[in-house]
């Protein structure tokens, strides 16, 4: 079984190149279950009705959020979609779910969302007992963990935390793709940071000139989306189909 993790959609353009790529991509690595993040595929910031609809006439099996989920108001409307979840560890009672589990080609799919706390600004509940709360209430053949977070720190603890507990966490958030992918001591599969879908010629997906603005003269500057050619940057994980341990992880780019 091959399990295909596409990093954070960064803009509109970001569709366009997930619409020209991804049945290729799943064709030519025979993907049996693909997972899109998609916090910032509307403007940058959150999803809006239509692009979340885009996504959806697509071969995805579960769109992933995190710390910009209510960016975009639209979301409200279609948070409870059975093929999206937010971060688990958001505070408890709000709309929408942190995991879900799908039944595809005989087999339990367990996907689960978790937002890191280091440097995130925002408010969350401890992702790591909040993970163990879902593994004691779930059952399913793989268990997924898409964690989004700033610090390789935190998604490192996590990974060790995990490991022999989940088949698969990957992390998300920083959109650049870390070289990292391996398999754990017990047996989880594992890499810091899938990357980003979005403009190649960008500051991790916003305009040049506007984020040097700011770095240089520490003045603020709205950030703006980059334009021109976008890169798509994923991650395969192949499962063994008896034992469901990971045997293969690698970093894929176009």
């Amino acid at each position: 079984m091959k399990i295909l993790a596409i990093g954070d959609l960064v803009g509109e353009k970001s569709i366009e190149k997930l619409r020209k790529d991804l049945a290729n991509i799943q064709e030519a690595e025979q993907i049996d279950f693909t997972i899109v993040n998609a916090e910032n595929v509307s403007g940058g910031m959150g999803i809006t009705t239509n692009s979340f609809k885009q996504l959806k006439q697509m071969n995805i099996d579960v769109i992933t959020m995190g710390n910009h989920t209510w960016g975009k108001k639209d979301i409200f409307s279609f948070i409870d979609d059975s093929k999206l979840i937010r971060p688990a560890n958001y505070s408890k009672g709000i709309p929408g779910h942190g995991y879900t589990i799908i039944e595809k080609d005989g087999r339990k799919i367990a996907v689960c969302n978790l937002i890191g706390r280091t440097d995130m600004g925002v408010l969350s509940d401890n992702p790591f007992t909040c993970m163990d709360n879902i593994l004691n209430k779930i059952k399913a053949d793989v268990i997924i963990v898409d964690f989004h977070a700033e610090a390789t720190a935190e998604k490192l603890a996590m990974s060790y935390y995990l490991d022999g507990r989940v088949n698969i966490i990957f992390g998300t958030h920083t959109h650049v793709q870390t070289a990292d992918e391996r398999i754990l001591p017990k047996g989880t599969g594992y890499i810091t940071d899938i990357g980003m879908t979005g403009p190649i010629n960008s500051v991790i997906g916003m305009e040049i000139e506007a984020s040097l603005k700011r770095f240089v003269t520490s003045l603020p500057e709205r950030y703006k989306l980059a334009d021109g050619d976008c890169m798509l940057n994923g991650v395969v994980f192949e499962i063994d189909d008896v034992t469901y341990k990971t045997k293969k992880v690698y970093r894929i780019k176009t």
